[in-house]
């Protein structure tokens, strides 16, 4: 998808991103940079109207053009609150078509920190919440999500989310969606927020028991590759948070069963190393697995019960014995520091080593 405007180059549109809008989610944000094009302000102010509900657009044909008055703030607050009333009949203010063609260029203007930070002065988040409050369409619910995600890139943009009141819980609630992209970019858009200095306020949102038992089902139960990436990148992200997020998720998550839930999705991925098709697809979702079980080794409330798997230490040494190991290098090396976080928390097993315990060395190097 492309946007049209003579005024913009071609290196300009290639370093936006124009040509990848909706299926590649962008860089890191640390590895995001803003980018001057001429886009005129008000074309994304009118894109973000052409995404209203009908209960916020009825109620915003009066106001001025700039969205983001005082005025139409009330307004569309004031609206928000009467959204469930109008639940069953409500859709998107234009067809699903054309209204995933504007998002999905709102989706790709949000890579920008300036657009971003447009958009949200323009009460995208606001549009947004009242959107994912009444769709009934998985696409629309996944560009939503995808818009809050690519605004999550950006300081300034991520603060606001927690500022709109009712999005974060709004937010939590799309994980109950049975749909495969809505829910990669849920963890995507969760990742970002949870590593934000607002991780507190998503951790207490995500905290109910219910909402983790939901995060672990999904990550034990699917078998898309991309969404196993992402939802385990999430665990990752909770062990490697500040310690105040990790305190209030962390304790519960391994008491559901996430060790184990982990080391069988690494026996998994494993057995798919050692059949005789290999999928590239599935590499990096082998090295996220090592590196959220790596994470877990150095937290004390869960090095015990990792460093007692003989499982886990079975599946590592499996790996790095490995005859063709070039494609999973980077795994086999983080198989390698996993067992030395293992030896070095757990006598038990240095002795069986040493003894030579079958299934046991001569695993590494070799």
């Amino acid at each position: 998808m492309s946007i049209q405007s003579e005024s913009v180059t071609e290196e300009e549109e290639e370093e936006i991103g124009y040509n990848q809008l909706a299926q590649n989610p962008p860089a890191p944000a640390d590895e995001l940079f803003d980018i001057s094009t001429t886009v005129d302000p008000s074309y994304v102010i009118s894109l973000i109207r052409k995404l209203l509900p009908p209960t916020m657009n009825n109620a915003t044909t009066s106001t001025s053009n700039h969205v983001g008055t005082n005025d139409t703030c009330q307004i569309m607050n004031d609206n928000n609150n009467n959204i469930n009333d109008h639940e069953n009949n409500a859709s998107p203010s234009v067809g699903n078509e054309a209204w995933e063609e504007h998002g999905c260029v709102l989706w790709d203007l949000a890579t920008s920190r300036t657009h971003a930070e447009l958009m949200v002065q323009n009460l995208v988040l606001e549009v947004i919440l009242a959107t994912l409050m009444v769709s009934q369409s998985p696409r629309v619910t996944e560009i939503s999500l995808g818009i809050i995600g690519n605004l999550a890139c950006h300081e300034v943009s991520r603060k606001q989310i927690v500022n709109v009141k009712g999005l974060v819980e709004v937010i939590v609630d799309q994980l109950f969606v049975d749909d495969t992209p809505c829910l990669c970019e849920e963890f995507r858009l969760l990742t970002l927020c949870l590593q934000g200095s607002e991780g507190v306020t998503w951790a207490h949102a995500l905290q109910p028991e219910i909402v983790l038992s939901r995060i672990l089902w999904i990550v034990e139960n699917t078998l898309n590759p991309q969404l196993i990436e992402k939802s385990v990148g999430f665990l990752l992200a909770i062990s490697e948070s500040e310690d105040d997020p990790r305190a209030l998720l962390l304790p519960n998550l391994v008491k559901l069963g996430l060790p184990n839930i982990l080391i069988n999705l690494l026996a998994f991925e494993i057995s798919k190393l050692e059949g005789d098709e290999r999928l590239p697809e599935r590499y990096s979702v082998l090295d996220t697995i090592l590196r959220a079980i790596e994470a877990l080794t150095v937290i004390d409330s869960c090095a015990q019960e990792l460093c007692s798997s003989r499982k886990l230490f079975s599946l590592l040494s499996t790996l790095i014995k490995l005859t063709d190991k070039i494609e999973v290098a980077t795994s086999c090396v983080s198989a390698a520091v996993l067992i030395a976080n293992l030896l070095s928390d757990s006598e038990d097993l240095i002795l069986e080593i040493s003894q030579g315990s079958p299934g046991y060395l001569p695993f590494c190097f070799q």
